[in-house]
């Protein structure tokens, strides 16, 4: 069970937090005017609330850092880009989101594993 949830963990962490929070991070400035905002609470929030979610909540979960709880926002960021930004779309358009729905869901529910953080933390 560890090794698949280190394999997730680096995969789903990783992916979402390289390939998707370090860009909006470092483009912040030029995207913050113009980024979806799918909840009416403005873009620079909803950019901010993204970056937060994709990039430092996925570095966490990647180490295994507050696994559970890094995993939340994830789930949230992926449901809301599957159900309300791309729920239109056709599923082709959405799958990547549904997928790391998924990925977070499953990471939330089971936790980091033991080679994580968290596990050196607590000892185990």
């Amino acid at each position: 069970r560890d090794p698949g949830l280190l394999v997730a963990r680096l995969g789903f962490g990783g992916s979402i937090a390289l390939g998707h929070g370090w860009g909006k991070l470092i483009g912040f400035g030029a995207a913050s005017g113009q980024f979806p905002d799918p909840l009416g609470i403005g873009s620079s929030a909803s950019l901010a609330l993204a970056i937060f979610a994709e990039f430092f909540c996925g570095m966490a979960l990647l180490v295994g850092f507050l696994g559970r709880i890094s995993a939340v926002p994830l789930v949230i960021t992926m449901a809301v880009a599957f159900f309300i930004h791309h729920g239109g779309d056709p599923f082709p358009r959405k799958e990547k989101a549904l997928l790391y729905l998924v990925g977070f869901l499953a990471l939330a529910a089971t936790g980091p594993g033991r080679f994580s953080i968290d596990s050196l933390i607590a000892g185990d």
